[in-house]
């Protein structure tokens, strides 16, 4: 599933291009990419004007405005779906958009698990989603670890702590602040908890300048492939020598997602 630094790669490529102009018209291929129906959200949307284009965690957000009043559409990429400016319709795409001056944004989604709904305010549920991990402050990152005695990695993943992070950041993250993904929580000291905060946030970072990580079929806007997949030190290489000790790294299975880390550079009792 696309992750923070890949959905903030797709809003970043789309936004110049699409910011201001109007809705034309929406087509939807596949009914159950709209939440609701969707010829329903189809008109409410032609003539809506994009005020600008967020991101909420792994959400993207199309603020609206039309006739004085304020929208939303928010887009879910989920597992496969991608957004394509310009692109050419092919037997994946489940929906398409057409904008004043003839540009067009295409979605793409090979297992159809994405989702487009249309709203008038804001979705509950983004509103119950966590922090921006790229905003938290080190001393309320510790705080609202200090309060959790869930185990670290899949505290990581839960979108109600921190919006946006995902299975390769979270480990990636972890390796950086040396802390292995199956303590608590809460034993997790304050020097220890600002390492964790600072690793997440430059792990985040370094993939956002690396145009996000192409794992799947992942590309951006433009439908260009990241490449930040090639600068992991522990995601998805169980087998390999860690590249600070040489042991070799691990793989396990927490909160039913895989997770690699070294057993030496992040042990258990490291948590201060």
């Amino acid at each position: 599933m696309p992750e923070l630094p890949e959905v903030e790669t797709v809003r970043r490529t789309l936004a110049p291009h699409i910011e201001g102009r109007r809705i034309e018209t929406v087509v939807f291929h596949w009914a159950r990419t709209c939440v609701g129906d969707p010829a329903d959200t189809a008109e409410r949307l032609a003539g809506q004007r994009i005020e600008s284009l967020d991101r909420r965690g792994k959400y993207l957000l199309f603020r609206l405005q039309k006739g004085g009043k304020k929208s939303y559409l928010t887009i879910h990429l989920r597992m496969t779906g991608n957004l394509l400016l310009n692109g050419e319709p092919g037997p994946y795409t489940r929906a398409e958009m057409l904008l004043s001056g003839g540009s067009t944004v295409e979605f793409n989604d090979v297992r159809k698990f994405g989702k487009w709904e249309w709203s008038p305010s804001l979705p509950e549920r983004l509103e119950r989603l966590g922090p921006e991990p790229l905003e938290i402050s080190p001393s309320e990152f510790a705080t609202r670890l200090g309060k959790r005695t869930m185990r670290l990695k899949p505290l990581l993943l839960d979108q109600g702590f921190l919006r946006g992070l995902g299975n390769i950041y979270a480990d990636e993250a972890l390796f950086r602040a040396r802390l292995h993904p199956e303590v608590p929580a809460s034993s997790v000291g304050p020097r220890k908890a600002r390492a964790l905060h600072g690793a997440i946030q430059r792990v985040l970072s370094e993939a956002i300048e690396a145009g996000g990580s192409s794992i799947s079929n992942y590309v951006d806007g433009r439908g260009s492939r990241g490449y930040f997949q090639l600068q992991t030190q522990v995601y998805g290489k169980h087998g390999s020598p860690c590249v600070r000790c040489g042991t070799a790294l691990r793989r396990i299975v927490l909160a039913q997602r895989g997770t690699h880390y070294c057993p030496r550079c992040q042990r258990r009792r490291r948590t201060r």
